[in-house]
């Protein structure tokens, strides 16, 4: 069941990249130059009030110190990147290996 969930959150999180990379690639197009949105930019536009919210909790709650060095770095990353990252290790986690069966040379 754990594994369904991972899978399809790596599903929803793949698309999610792919919908920011093709924003991406039509902003590139069109300005002739290589354009990549910061996700930070992204979640701005999208819902501000939860950016600040997130932020707010992680200042207060942890530490204000993760907020300014290691969060601030992942939203200044490119959006598609972020998620990309994260379907694959949503993907990761959820991966059922394939059970090998013993198989002897006969002769």
């Amino acid at each position: 069941m754990f594994r369904f969930l991972f899978r399809l959150a790596a599903m929803v999180s793949l698309s999610v990249a792919v919908i920011m990379a093709v924003l991406d690639a039509t902003r590139s197009v069109a300005a002739s130059q290589l354009v990549t949105t910061p996700l930070k930019t992204s979640w701005n536009a999208v819902s501000p009030d939860t950016l600040g919210a997130a932020e707010m909790f992680v200042r207060e709650r942890i530490n204000p110190l993760l907020w300014d060095t290691a969060v601030n770095w992942v939203l200044a990353l490119p959006g598609f990147a972020v998620f990309a990252g994260l379907a694959l290790l949503l993907y990761a986690i959820g991966y059922r290996r394939e059970r090998t069966v013993a198989r002897y040379a006969t002769g």
